[in-house]
């Protein structure tokens, strides 16, 4: 299995609705995107306050295999939802990693 982290900052034309739409867009993938086993997401609300640096939302997917991995970055819903993001996205982290 292969665990995939995403966490988004968006700029300031983001606005809560367009951030709660983007949270449905994603939690929709699980069950239509073949080779998810598990998947969750939603709007970051840490106390801390140190070490967030402006990203507010967070994606946490696990494939069955990197060949699921790597057909997940082509996929139309995938696609669909990454060009939803021009205009807001100010920066974006993945982390990629198979589980032991």
């Amino acid at each position: 299995m292969y665990e995939h982290l995403v966490i988004f900052k968006f700029n300031a034309a983001i606005t809560p609705e367009r951030e709660q739409e983007l949270l449905t867009k994603l939690l929709a993938f699980k069950g239509r995107i073949p080779g998810i086993v598990d998947l969750t997401a939603g709007l970051n609300v840490t106390e801390e306050t140190a070490n967030v640096h402006g990203y507010s939302l967070g994606l946490r997917v696990t494939f069955e295999s990197q060949e699921a991995l790597r057909s997940y970055g082509p996929h139309p819903l995938h696609q669909d939802f990454v060009g939803g993001l021009s205009g807001i996205l100010e920066n974006v982290v993945v982390v990629d990693y198979p589980v032991k």
